[in-house]
């Protein structure tokens, strides 16, 4: 750092924060102003002399920007730029050298770990995320993103630029809005059927899908015979909704027909299983659609489970089943760390 005369400083970097008091104007408010009026790291503008002169500041310690040095709001920028994916804002100023990347609309925030973790490996750079695949609000906050020191080596960030290589894989991050707006259930077991028990399946089901904004247009009750369910799949498949939901009748019972009955529809089984506690019974495949928009129909069979635990694999899905995202077998492998979910 070196002394300039504060006249001097316009584009100079300040090495410290700078206190302002502003007395007051009768003896019992002795002081109506005193706090930090220009932070470490400002850039001195012209409009900031005459304050900084009548603060008592004839000099300044500032600093000496080399040639291949940033400052940390110049950093910043291009540290977000990397994260400023599809329906992503970032924040206007930086605000103590960090800049906040928010969500533009409600959807599911998709995030390349390997990449934030190839960036993050990068010294004095970092990138904080919420966790990926949730469910997020719009300006729900998503990362913030900064560099250590007041002043970095320009070398530094290119290199977390590299790490990320934007270029020719995209943003590190990016919402995608919620699409699926209709949905059937099916209610398996003849008790319900029957009408012997109140089906409380349904409800709950209906529920969380409303959350997302998703509309149960039909509901049925095929029992357990499994011709029936399949013909109950393959009308809701006609029906055109965004997706179909079979509640029960996945267990190892002799009348739980439900997986055999959504492979025999028809549809590409992605997994029966996930490495998921509460919910490992769970199923998804998907259909060919008929009416709906989409070209592919998400089919899931539903534990019982869901129906009276707060939270269950069907929870940790839903949110990008309803952003239209298709999901894979290594989505549901992925669930196993986290995948035991306990009451706090």
């Amino acid at each position: 750092m070196k002394q300039i005369r504060t006249e001097d400083a316009v584009g100079h970097v300040l090495c410290h924060d700078m206190t302002q008091i502003i007395p007051g104007e009768s003896a019992d408010d002795k002081t109506r102003f005193k706090g930090v009026r220009f932070k470490k790291g400002h850039v001195v503008e012209k409009a900031d002399i005459p304050v900084l002169l009548s603060m008592g500041k004839e000099h300044l310690y500032v600093w000496e920007l080399g040639d291949n040095q940033l400052h940390e709001n110049d950093a910043a920028y291009r540290m977000a730029a990397l994260c400023h994916g599809e329906n992503c804002l970032v924040s206007k100023e930086p605000h103590e050298g960090k800049l906040t990347i928010t969500a533009a609309v409600d959807g599911v925030f998709e995030l390349d770990v390997q990449r934030l973790n190839a960036v993050n490996a990068v010294d004095e750079v970092m990138i904080a995320t919420r966790r990926g695949n949730i469910a997020v609000k719009k300006e729900t906050p998503l990362a913030g993103t900064r560099v250590i020191p007041l002043v970095v080596d320009t070398s530094v960030v290119e290199a977390a630029e590299a790490a990320a290589d934007v270029e020719h894989k995209g943003a590190l991050m990016r919402v995608v809005p919620f699409c699926v707006k209709t949905a059937a259930l099916i209610a398996t077991g003849s008790e319900v059927q029957k009408g012997l028990i109140e089906d409380k399946f349904t409800p709950v089901v209906e529920k969380k899908l409303a959350a997302f904004g998703i509309e149960t247009v039909h509901c049925a009750k095929p029992g357990d015979d499994m011709d029936a369910l399949v013909a109950a799949i393959r009308k809701a498949q006609h029906l055109g909704v965004d997706m179909i939901v079979c509640t029960g009748g996945m267990s190892v019972d002799p009348d739980d027909n439900t997986p055999g009955a959504i492979k025999r529809s028809g549809a590409h089984i992605v997994t029966y299983g996930a490495p998921v506690l509460p919910g490992a019974m769970m199923c998804l495949g998907y259909l060919d659609a008929a009416n709906s928009s989409t070209s592919q129909i998400p089919i899931l069979g539903l534990p019982g489970c869901v129906m009276y635990s707060a939270t269950t694999v069907f929870d940790l899905v839903l949110p990008r089943i309803a952003a239209g995202i298709e999901l894979t077998k290594h989505d549901f492998v992925a669930l196993g760390e986290g995948g035991l979910i306990v009451k706090e």
